[in-house]
């Protein structure tokens, strides 16, 4: 028994031998350019610390980005010398940078956990950067001071909100989904017409205090400035929690969309190795738990062992998967300056 025991124990050593290996060898600095506060504060504890401790001779240097277009806009600076290695963004604007060719596509050979995401997680990026986060677009609303409580995406028309709501209008990415869930509401669809969606919105437009929240819709909630806003799932729950409840997270019985985060390498990375390495833990089992765990992002990690208390908070639970409206953002991509420019006429204009 004794004989057998060494054996299997030697066979394991053998087996883990590569990765320690790998671990040792690499070494250096790299820089990840992603979003800012909160998300910046948890995303560290979660998976950037972890790395380095699995990875004990590589530093990462968090850089806050700000949004999404302005990540891309700052490597686009950086492209004759890059000083970013990888980055975090939304997928409308990291494919803007996959086609000026700012990001390396990526193997599995090189990242094994490419293998475990889901099919339209390692899609959505083609053969450059795939999804790291699945999130999904709410309405969230002051509970203290919204009687009764909004239900449904119809109630933003509701009278007693006049003057309390605030929008985040195109390009904002969360404009461009409410659009395609206005155009749902509204019995069309947004890839034949956005005119029924325009139109009602445009009639919203007075009830609207800002289309440009500052510093977001959670806040303006919290210090009483508007009493209800579009948001993001993850972060609403996690405001949620901090306000004990203060903030309400609704997602529309009319449906919403998927917002999708990919994790990108750039091209001509100073340290490509210790790059692709923290891709390859960003996506695996055990960084998608912990942060999916921690702020509610919906993991593209298909093998993640995930607390089921917290699914049901995410894009990823069943409820919230069967009201997503189907949504293809490289489509979206290609109408975007159109709608942007459809709001600004015809929606924003209607509200001064």
């Amino acid at each position: 028994m004794r004989t057998r025991r060494v054996v299997i124990q030697a066979g394991l050593a053998a087996l883990a031998a590569p990765s320690v290996l790998r671990a040792q060898t690499i070494s250096g600095s790299i820089t990840l350019m992603a979003y800012a506060g909160i998300f910046q504060d948890n995303y560290t504890r979660t998976v950037v610390e972890p790395f380095q401790r699995a990875f004990p001779n590589v530093k990462v240097n968090y850089a806050p980005g700000g949004t999404s277009a302005q990540m891309v806009g700052n490597i686009r600076a950086q492209k004759a010398d890059p000083q970013v290695d990888v980055a975090i963004m939304d997928v409308t604007t990291s494919t803007i940078g996959n086609v000026e060719g700012l990001f390396d596509k990526i193997t599995a050979a090189e990242a094994p956990s490419l293998d475990e995401l889901y099919a339209d997680a390692r899609q959505v990026g083609g053969d450059f950067g795939p999804a790291v986060t699945f999130d999904h677009l709410v309405l969230v609303y002051d509970t203290q001071a919204v009687k009764p409580p909004i239900a449904r995406l119809a109630d933003l028309w509701r009278p007693d909100l006049k003057g309390a709501i605030a929008l985040a209008a195109p390009p904002n990415i969360q404009g461009l989904a409410l659009t395609a869930m206005v155009a749902k509401m509204e019995g069309g669809d947004y890839k034949q017409s956005i005119d029924p969606a325009i139109k009602k919105l445009r009639e919203l437009a007075p009830s609207v205090q800002t289309f440009e929240p500052n510093p977001d819709g959670y806040s303006l909630i919290v210090n009483g400035v508007v009493k209800v806003a579009t948001g993001w799932n993850a972060r609403a729950q996690l405001f949620s929690d901090e306000t004990k409840g203060k903030i309400g997270v609704l997602l529309p019985p009319e449906g919403s969309v998927f917002q999708i985060n990919t994790i990108n390498l750039t091209a001509g990375s100073k340290n490509r190795a210790a790059a692709v390495a923290f891709i390859n833990y960003a996506l695996s089992q055990a960084a998608q738990k912990a942060f999916t765990e921690r702020m509610f992002y919906a993991p593209t990690n298909g093998k993640a062992a995930i607390d089921p208390a917290a699914i049901a908070r995410t894009a990823a639970g069943a409820e919230s998967r069967n009201r997503m409206i189907p949504l293809n953002w490289n489509d979206i991509i290609k109408v975007r300056d159109q709608w942007n420019n459809r709001w600004r006429r015809e929606v924003i204009a209607a509200g001064r």
